[in-house]
């Protein structure tokens, strides 16, 4: 994942504000309800403070969400050795529970089939950490592989959050798993 350059302290800060009073505000009520007048009262910022940063409450909410995506990442790749080939390691299980307290936003930003923008977003960075990973083990398939583990990640959770695969946290992290698994071992 890219990280931007260094910013001004102080923008830094007032993003981190409205990151966090729209994550407080979608755990209270649907994004689609949330109002600009109650997020910058609540973030204690000036509307026209929130327009300098954000283009508009979606761009805020991908942005709040982005941490989702470095979570996703990093459980995708915690495993050391060889991995289990039927159980996925325990970061990816809880990852998944963690997503409860704001299933709501992350359906709203992601569509069935991992599409909308955080599964843009998701699908982006996963795919750049594995076709990375892939390419220094010398994959020449590494494209591809990371292309469809990109894409088979963001559209599993993007229909498990929409509730279209029936399961449990633990259950869809150790189905994902395998279908993970397979996708790198197939070639």
């Amino acid at each position: 994942m890219t990280r931007p350059t260094p910013e001004d302290p102080r923008a830094a800060r007032t993003r981190a504000r409205l990151r966090a009073a729209l994550l407080a505000e979608c755990a209270e009520r649907p994004l689609a309800d949330v109002g600009v007048a109650a997020l910058v009262r609540r973030a204690g910022v000036g509307r026209a403070t929130f327009y300098l940063h954000y283009a508009d409450l979606e761009a805020l909410a991908v942005d709040a969400c982005a941490d989702v995506v470095r979570e996703a990442v990093e459980a995708l790749h915690s495993w050391r050795g060889r991995p289990d080939p039927v159980h996925a390691p325990p970061a990816l299980g809880e990852f998944f529970a963690s997503l409860a307290p704001l299933a709501g936003l992350y359906r709203a930003l992601l569509s069935p089939g991992g599409g909308g923008p955080l599964g843009h977003v998701l699908h982006r960075d996963l795919r750049a950490y594995s076709l990375r990973e892939r390419e220094l083990a010398g994959a020449a398939d590494a494209p591809l592989v990371a292309s469809a583990v990109a894409a088979t990640f963001a559209g599993v959770l993007a229909d498990w959050l929409h509730g279209l695969l029936a399961a449990d946290a633990g259950e869809i992290a150790d189905q994902v798993w395998q279908l993970l698994v397979a996708l790198h071992s197939s070639r």
